[in-house]
């Protein structure tokens, strides 16, 4: 990690170079080094672009948070987009949503620019990585490509497991917090999809454009990124199908148990107003109305009648 205090403010640039067959930390910038910035800002911006003799407008476009997954090529500097998902713990639950991370090739490093704090620089560690060589730039950028892959299909199996015990939840409980639960997964789930197709359009782009020539191995990691692509947008796209009927179809039972409650209301306010109707007309002296002299009469009339209206109600299935 090197701290670099030029432009009035503190920031951290890590240098990874290979010495052997080890790839390992260093404080200064060499030929064939790997160069990994976080959360710039604009006089970041302008170091790494004197740093790495990279064009300050053509760099600048790495920190714009509405950047697509899009591959450039300006000044023999190749610029590869990529959305990398990122996942956001809270006290409750988790979100996730994706963030842009900017590769730029030079002749003579590999730059990876992140708006947010990711694991990337794990690739080196990675059990599913073994072969990231950052002196073959081209190899390491698609073992990258395929390291963030990989890393949307893992938190895709987290998100289905997710839902999955969120449902259990809502079948007993029934409340408006599972669903806005499933309704954030599904938000997580379009930002997904959406970068992933974008990624997929790039490496396609990649196949068939002079922009990146690749050969040989490369041409089978390159292939290998782009199924890991294809079978995570068919992750995404069947879930978020699943979610999308689950949650339409506990709306539906949550509005008809809603119904069934109201009927259920409605029935007993029926049933209820009964006394009050029987003790209204013997309340008022009515002459020529029978057993008057009864106190007890009204009790039982009114007894009889609820009875009766609680058969017809239940024949008729209102409660």
């Amino acid at each position: 990690m090197y701290k670099i205090n030029k432009y009035e403010s503190e920031f951290m640039i890590t240098y990874y170079k290979k010495n052997g067959k080890k790839v390992a930390k260093q404080e200064y910038n060499e030929t064939n080094c790997w160069v990994d910035c976080v959360c710039p800002d604009i006089s970041e911006v302008k170091y790494i672009s004197k740093e790495l003799n990279i064009d300050y407008d053509f760099l600048k476009s790495a920190i714009d948070e509405e950047e697509t997954p899009h591959i450039d090529v300006e000044d023999d500097v190749t610029l590869i987009v990529l959305d990398t998902p990122v996942k956001e713990n809270t006290d409750k639950n988790s979100s996730y949503y994706t963030t842009p991370i900017s590769i730029f090739i030079t002749k003579s490093n590999i730059l990876t620019i992140s708006l947010k704090n990711n694991d990337i620089s794990n690739i080196l560690n990675s059990k599913f990585i073994k072969n990231a060589d950052i002196n073959n730039k081209l190899n390491f950028v698609l073992n990258v490509m395929l390291f963030v892959s990989r890393k949307y299909l893992k938190y895709i199996n987290q998100i289905t497991k997710t839902g999955d015990m969120i449902e259990n939840v809502l079948q007993k409980s029934m409340k408006n917090k599972e669903l806005m639960q499933l309704l954030e997964i599904k938000k997580s789930l379009v930002y997904f999809s959406s970068s992933l197709k974008n990624i997929k359009i790039t490496l396609e782009k990649m196949t068939r454009s002079n922009f990146v020539k690749v050969h040989g191995e490369d041409r089978e990691l390159l292939d290998d990124v782009l199924i890991e692509i294809k079978q995570a947008i068919e992750m995404t796209d069947t879930y978020f199908n699943i979610i999308s009927s689950t949650m339409e179809a506990f709306a539906s039972i949550i509005s008809n148990n809603l119904n069934i409650v109201m009927k259920i209301l409605a029935s007993l306010t029926l049933i209820i107003s009964i006394p009050t109707v029987v003790s209204g007309l013997y309340g008022m002296n009515t002459p020529n109305l029978p057993m008057m002299q009864h106190w007890w009469f009204p009790l039982v009339i009114s007894g009889v009648l609820m009875y009766f209206s609680y058969l017809i109600l239940k024949y008729k299935d209102m409660i």
